[in-house]
């Protein structure tokens, strides 16, 4: 029996996550003692649907600008957070976030670190930064920086800031980049093809196949090699719902996204990077 007190906070973080139910929420944490990650499998494993990826959840509010440089070789998506609604949605403050990811595109940034020793005017990012959180009374900051170097850099935001899309391609595809960008910003993929999927994604999905089976009444009695075998088998939906080019292309669901680069010039995608709030 868990000895971890499980708080309503933790429980509505778990069900802003997951879109499970309160109760559900509350039974995932008192299980696995707590464990944020370890609750949402749990809730998988007992049939509840995971309503979105972790990561879309970290930024309650805020600004996400995704751009390139002139030339399109190099990518960058910065995010600054804030508590509300009522700044990320203010005009003067897009355009103080829009000022620091000019900034990161102008000095050649990589890290957050590095941005915030960029100075805007002679005051330094961290300062403005600070600055601005005075001013609102809302504590703010530079939460995600993500860059993107490759022949041809696409860029995407898409619902009103909420989220930022980097598709590197290893060919100048200008149309072919907005229309991938889009694919990733709707769909979320987890990697650009099932041979990059990071092994610890794939182990995590098996595990959580072959403990569904085994909660079936049908595989009851079966060998462990063959639920396996048939979890291997059921991997392949995975693969082919999560990973870039093997889901349905949103603008032609008769073809994959794989299909339509081929049919846009053979484009290949060699990088990506999704920045969203939630």
């Amino acid at each position: 029996m868990s000895t971890v007190t499980i708080s309503a906070q933790d429980i509505n973080k778990l069900r802003q996550a997951t879109g499970a139910g309160m109760m559900d929420c509350r039974k995932a944490l008192t299980e696995t003692n707590g464990d944020f990650e370890a609750a949402i499998d749990w809730l998988r494993k007992h049939g509840q649907k995971v309503a979105a990826k972790r990561s879309d959840r970290e930024a309650k509010e805020g600004v996400v600008i995704a751009q390139t440089t002139p030339d399109n070789k190099t990518g960058i998506v910065v995010c600054v957070s804030c508590e509300t609604d009522f700044v990320s949605k203010n005009t003067d403050f897009v355009a103080f976030v829009q000022s620091i990811a000019d900034a990161a595109i102008n000095n050649n940034v990589n890290t957050i670190d590095e941005l915030n020793a960029v100075e805007i005017n002679g005051a330094k990012v961290i300062d403005l930064v600070n600055d601005k959180l005075a001013s609102i009374g809302e504590k703010i900051g530079i939460t995600k920086f993500e860059r993107v170097d490759a022949p041809y850099v696409a860029s995407y935001i898409h619902g009103a800031y909420r989220i930022g899309v980097l598709v590197g391609l290893d060919k100048e595809a200008a149309e072919a980049g907005k229309d991938v960008a889009m694919q990733i910003a709707a769909l979320n993929p987890v990697a650009i093809d099932e041979s990059s999927v990071p092994a610890d994604v794939v182990a995590r999905e098996k595990a959580i196949i072959v403990d569904v089976m085994k909660q079936d009444p049908k595989m009851a009695g079966k060998p462990d090699e063959m639920i396996a075998k048939i979890a291997e088998g059921k991997l392949g939906a995975f693969f082919k719902e999560q990973t870039l080019t093997a889901q349905a292309f949103v603008k032609d669901a008769g073809k994959s996204v794989a299909e339509y680069l081929k049919s846009a010039g053979d484009v290949k995608v060699l990088e990506f990077k999704r920045v969203a709030l939630g």
